[in-house]
C-alpha cells in the first residue's frame, strides 16, 4: 500500500477532503470441384478499406493453394491483419494494445506504436485510407490508445511500401478500418469495472476542478480569460487585480486521496441493413465512455556527473484521472458492385493529473525538504468525417475519398507550487523569492485540421496475361496553431513576500481578500499592483507558433504476371511538399520545399502448394514533425520531460529492402520468416542537455548524417482440434497457438559531419560536428532488439468461447539520449526502459438469452507485476533511476447483451 509523503502529507492535511473495395469482400475463385471447407474452417471475413485496393485483383492471378487468405492475395505487400475476432481474442480495450499482439509492432509511451523498432515518425496512421492528424504536440501519429476496440472492425499493418499510400512510410502504415453496413441488424449495450492493484482503494492524489470532469469536460471552471493571451503576446507582467480573476481554489487545492475509485466503461452500438430496391443500405453507430485511475508512485533521479554521483532523488506521486468519450455513426449503400460510405468519428480523450514530488537532494539543496505540487488537465479532442465511394465497371474501377479531420488540445492552468519545509517552525514556507520557493501557471492550446482527398483508378488490360495498371492523385492541406502562454508569480516589491503570508496554503495565498490584505499591510502598491505574474513565455522560446503541410502527388503502379505464380508489382510515387512553421521570435521559422520520386517494386513467387516468396525494395522518406521544428518548450506529462524544437531540421530518406517466405499449411494457420534491412539519410534523434548545471534536462532534436537498421521476424499460426478427445465439450472446441518473434538491431551513423546544435536558441543556428552530440554506433530511439509475443486459448468453433493465455516480451530500448559531459568529452549513459515481460489471462463467453446474447469477459493483466524502468548506468557501476515505478496487476469484469 502507498503512503503519502510525510511532509506532503502534513501540507495536504490542512485541506478538506473502404476505400477501394474492402480487400475480403470478394475471394479470389476457387479452383474447379475444390474439396469441401468444415463451417468450422470457413475464412471470417475481414473488411479493410485502404487506398489502392482492388477486391478483384486477387482473382487475377493464379495461387495455387486454398489456404492463402483473401486479404494475403489481394496484395503484394507484406500485411499483417487484425480482424475482429483477434482483436476480441486479445481483449485489449484499445487498439494500440490489441496491435502489440501483431510480429514486429511494441507500443512506446501512451499509445504510439512503433513497427520493427522504428516510432511514429517513420509510420503513418490512417482512418479507412485517409490521414489522421494528431492532438499530441509532440507526435505525427495520433496515439492510438484513445481508439476503442469496438469502433474498429480491422487493423491493418502493411510493412512494406506500395506508391499508393503517402511517401511518409518507414517502419509501416497502420491503417484501421471502422465498421461500416452490418451483415444483420443488431443493438448491443455492456459495461466493465477494472480493478487496480496498485491504485484501486489506494492513496493517491486530487483536486477539485469542475462538476464534469469525470466525463472529461471542462464547465467552464478553466475558462482562460482573455488577457492571458494579449499579456502573454505582447505584455510584460499581469496586475493583481487580475490575477484575482483567474480560477483558484479548484485548480490549486491538492488534496490526499486515501480511496482512488474503480475503472469503468460503458458502451452502447446498434447496427441495421435494409434494401430499397437494387440498393442496400446500412446504418453503424457506436457511443461509449470510460473513467480510469492510475497512481505511479515514482523514483525520480538524475545525474549530471559521470561518475553517477546523483543531483536529484525525489519520490513523486502522480495520479492520472483519464475519460475517454467516444461515437462513430458510418452509414453506407450499396449497388451492384458499387459502394458509398460515410463514416464520422468523434473521440474525447483527457487526463486530469495531480502530481507531488518530495526530496531533499536536489539543486542547490539546503537539506531541507522540497515539495512540488503540480495540478495539470489536458484535454484532446479528434474529430473526422469521411465520405468513400468504391466503384466497378467490369476491368474498370475507380476509388475516391475526400476527409476533413480537427484535432485540438487544450492544457489551461497548468499550476506548479514549489515549497520548503521551515524546521524553526515546522512549516511548509513559499516565499516567491528562490528556486525552491515558487511558484508559476500556464495555459497552452494547440488546433490542427486536415484536408485529405484521393482518387484511384485500375484498368485490367486484356493481354495473354494478367496485366492491371493504376494511377492516382493525393492530396493533403493540414495546418496547426499552438500556443504556450507561461507566467511566473512574483511579489511586486521585490525579495521575499511579508512573514505571515509566506506559509499560507497555494489556494489561501491566491485569494482576492488575501491579495487586498497584503497591498493595505505594505500600503506601497495601489490598485492592487503587489503580487504579479510575470509572463515568462518568452524566455521559454516561441509563446505561439503556426504550421502547415501541403502536398501534391501522383502515382503510376503496374501489377504483372508474365508467367504462372510469378507476380510482380512496381510503380512511383511523385510527391511535392510545402512545409512551414512560423512564429512570433524573429527568424526562428522554417520552409521546406522538396519533391521526390518515390519507386517501389515486389515480386511474389507462388512457388508451391500454400507457400510463396516475396521480394522487395523502395525508396520512402520521413519529415520532421511540426513541434520537432518549433523553438517551443513543451511539457510530456507521460514521461515528465521537457522538449524543445529545433528548426532547421531536414526531411530523412530511407531505403528499404525485404525477403519474406510464408506458408499457409491450414486455414488460418501459418509459418512465415522475413528478413529486412534499412538505410535511412538523416535521421532525425533526441538529444539531451543541461541549459546550466543547476536546471533540469532538456531534450532537443537533431540529426546524424546515417542509421541502419536490419533483422528478421519468424511467425506461427497453429490451431489443435481437440474432438479426438471425445465428449461434448471438445467436439466442437480447439486449442489456438500464436507466436511471433522480431530481432532487430540499429545503429546511428555520428561522425564529424556539421549538424544544428540544440542550444543555439530562438532565431539562431549553429553547426556542430555529429559527433559531439550522439555516441557513434548507438541504437536509434525505442528500438528493442528483441519483442517477443505468445499466445496459447482454447475456443469454441461455434460459439463465443475463449480462453487465451497472453505472454508479451520486449527487451530494453533507448527513451532518450544521455547529455554530453560537462568536460565536453563524452556523453552521459543514455537513458533506457525495460518493458520487461508481462502475463495476461482473457476469458470470453456468450450465453443464449431469448433472441439475443449475453457475452461475459474477465480480464487479468500484468500477472507478473512487471515494474515501469527507465535508468541510466554508469561505467562506475551505479544506476540512476528516471523513472521507476510499480505497475500494478489489473482485474476487469465486463458483460454485454446483444440483440
Amino acid at each position: 500500500m502507498k503512503k503519502p509523503f510525510a511532509f506532503g502529507a502534513m501540507l495536504l492535511l490542512t485541506t478538506n477532503l473502404v476505400a477501394p473495395a474492402a480487400f475480403a469482400q470478394d475471394s479470389a475463385p476457387a479452383p474447379a470441384a475444390p474439396p469441401a471447407i468444415e463451417p468450422a474452417q470457413t475464412e471470417e471475413e475481414v473488411e479493410i478499406s485502404t487506398p489502392g485496393a482492388d477486391a478483384s485483383e486477387g482473382g487475377e492471378i493464379v495461387v495455387i493453394g486454398r489456404n492463402i487468405p483473401n486479404v494475403i492475395r489481394a496484395t503484394p505487400q507484406v500485411v499483417s491483419v487484425l480482424s475482429a475476432e483477434d482483436i476480441a481474442r486479445t481483449g485489449e480495450g484499445d487498439i494500440a494494445g490489441a496491435l502489440t499482439r501483431v510480429t514486429g509492432m511494441s507500443v512506446v509511451g501512451n499509445g504510439f506504436v512503433f513497427v520493427r523498432g522504428l516510432g511514429d515518425r517513420y509510420s503513418s496512421a490512417l482512418l479507412n485510407g485517409s490521414p489522421l492528424p494528431s492532438p499530441e504536440p509532440l507526435r505525427r501519429t495520433v496515439p492510438l490508445d484513445i481508439f476503442p476496440t469496438s469502433v474498429v472492425g480491422s487493423a491493418l499493418v502493411q510493412k512494406t511500401y506500395s506508391v499508393n499510400y503517402p511517401a511518409e512510410f518507414g517502419g509501416g502504415v497502420i491503417n484501421l478500418t471502422t465498421k461500416a453496413i452490418p451483415k444483420e441488424g443488431f443493438v448491443s449495450l455492456g459495461g466493465s469495472v477494472t480493478f487496480d492493484t496498485e491504485t484501486t482503494s489506494e492513496y493517491g492524489y486530487a483536486y477539485q476542478g469542475g462538476s464534469n470532469d469525470w466525463g472529461g469536460y471542462d464547465d467552464g471552471t478553466r475558462a482562460v480569460p482573455a488577457f492571458i493571451k494579449d499579456v502573454g503576446l505582447n505584455g510584460a507582467q499581469i496586475p493583481a487585480n487580475q490575477v484575482a480573476q483567474l480560477t483558484n481554489t479548484p485548480t490549486t487545492i491538492m488534496q490526499g486521496n486515501y480511496h482512488i475509485p474503480a475503472n469503468f466503461s460503458g458502451e452502447f452500438s446498434l447496427g441495421q441493413r435494409f434494401n430499397a430496391g437494387d440498393v442496400q443500405f446500412g446504418i453503424v453507430a457506436s457511443a461509449g465512455i470510460s473513467n480510469s485511475w492510475r497512481t505511479r508512485d515514482v523514483l525520480q533521479q538524475d545525474s549530471n556527473d559521470e561518475t553517477g554521483i546523483l543531483r536529484s532523488d525525489y519520490r513523486t506521486i502522480i495520479t492520472d484521472n483519464r475519460a475517454v468519450v467516444n461515437g462513430l455513426v458510418g452509414l453506407g449503400a450499396e449497388f451492384g458492385d458499387q459502394t458509398i460510405r460515410w463514416t464520422n468519428v468523434y473521440i474525447h480523450d483527457t487526463v486530469k493529473q495531480a502530481r507531488g514530488a518530495s526530496a531533499t537532494l536536489y539543486p542547490n539543496s539546503s537539506g531541507f525538504e522540497r515539495f512540488n505540487q503540480t495540478t495539470a488537465w489536458f484535454e484532446r479532442e479528434l474529430f473526422e468525417s469521411q465520405l468513400v465511394g468504391e466503384f466497378k465497371w467490369n476491368d474498370l474501377s475507380l476509388d475516391v475519398r475526400g476527409a476533413y479531420a480537427k484535432t485540438k488540445r487544450d492544457s489551461p492552468y497548468e499550476r506548479s507550487f514549489v515549497s520548503r519545509y521551515d524546521t524553526t517552525v515546522n512549516g511548509w514556507v513559499n516565499a516567491l523569492n528562490s528556486s525552491t520557493e515558487q511558484a508559476s501557471i500556464a495555459f497552452s492550446e494547440l488546433d490542427e485540421e486536415l484536408w485529405s482527398g484521393q482518387a484511384d483508378l485500375s484498368y485490367k488490360l486484356n493481354t495473354s496475361f494478367p496485366v492491371r495498371l493504376s494511377a492516382g492523385y493525393y492530396y493533403q492541406d493540414q495546418t496547426r496553431s499552438s500556443s504556450r502562454f507561461s507566467f511566473a508569480y512574483r511579489y511586486e516589491p521585490g525579495g521575499a513576500l511579508p512573514l505571515g503570508y509566506r506559509y499560507l496554503r497555494p489556494d489561501l495565498l491566491l485569494t482576492p481578500s488575501v491579495l487586498q490584505a497584503t497591498n493595505s499591510q505594505l500600503g506601497g502598491c495601489p490598485n492592487g499592483l503587489c503580487l504579479v505574474l510575470d509572463n515568462i513565455s518568452g524566455g521559454q522560446g516561441a509563446a505561439v507558433y503556426d504550421a502547415g503541410l501541403t502536398i501534391h502527388a501522383g502515382y503510376v503502379q503496374a501489377d504483372i504476371e508474365p508467367i504462372d505464380g510469378v507476380k510482380a508489382t512496381f510503380g512511383v510515387r511523385y510527391e511535392k511538399a510545402d512545409e512551414f512553421v512560423s512564429t512570433n521570435v524573429a527568424g526562428a521559422g522554417t520552409v521546406l520545399d522538396n519533391a521526390y520520386w518515390l519507386p517501389a517494386a515486389t515480386v511474389t513467387w507462388n512457388f508451391a502448394q500454400n507457400m510463396q516468396l516475396r521480394l522487395h525494395g523502395s525508396k520512402t522518406i520521413a519529415r520532421p514533425q511540426f513541434r520537432e521544428l518549433a523553438p517551443q518548450f513543451y511539457q510530456d506529462f507521460d514521461s515528465d520531460r521537457l522538449f524543445f524544437g529545433n528548426p532547421a531540421l531536414v526531411d530523412s530518406q530511407l531505403y528499404n529492402a525485404e525477403a519474406r517466405y510464408e506458408w499457409f499449411f491450414g486455414r488460418n494457420e501459418r509459418v512465415t520468416a522475413a528478413g529486412f534491412f534499412k538505410k535511412i539519410k538523416n535521421p532525425i534523434e533526441q538529444v539531451s542537455a543541461f541549459p546550466t548545471l543547476d536546471s533540469r534536462i532538456t531534450t532537443g532534436f537533431s540529426y546524424v548524417p546515417e542509421a541502419q537498421l536490419y533483422g528478421g521476424e519468424v511467425e506461427l499460426q497453429k490451431h489443435f482440434p481437440l474432438d479426438t478427445l471425445g465428449g461434448d465439450f471438445f467436439a466442437t472446441r480447439r486449442l489456438v497457438l500464436v507466436a511471433n518473434y522480431t530481432y532487430t538491431k540499429s545503429k546511428i551513423t555520428a561522425d564529424a559531419t556539421l549538424v544544428p546544435d540544440i542550444n543555439a536558441g530562438p532565431g539562431g543556428i549553429v553547426l556542430r560536428p555529429a559527433n559531439l552530440l550522439y555516441r557513434d554506433g548507438a541504437p536509434l530511439t525505442g528500438q528493442s532488439d528483441h519483442l517477443i509475443n505468445f499466445q496459447l486459448g482454447i475456443e469454441d468453433t461455434e460459439s463465443t468461447s475463449q480462453l487465451t493465455v497472453l505472454v508479451n516480451y520486449a527487451s530494453e530500448r533507448v527513451t532518450a539520449r544521455g547529455a554530453s559531459n560537462a568536460s565536453g568529452v563524452g556523453f552521459l549513459p543514455d537513458v533506457y526502459e525495460k518493458p520487461g515481460l508481462r502475463l495476461d489471462v482473457v476469458a470470453r463467453q456468450a450465453v443464449k438469452v431469448f433472441d439475443g446474447e449475453i457475452e461475459l469477459k474477465f480480464e487479468a493483466r500484468n500477472l507478473t507485476k512487471t515494474k515501469y524502468q527507465e535508468f541510466q548506468t554508469f561505467a562506475s557501476g551505479k544506476t540512476v533511476y528516471v523513472n521507476r515505478y510499480d505497475q500494478g496487476r489489473t482485474f476487469s469484469l465486463g458483460a454485454s447483451v446483444k440483440f
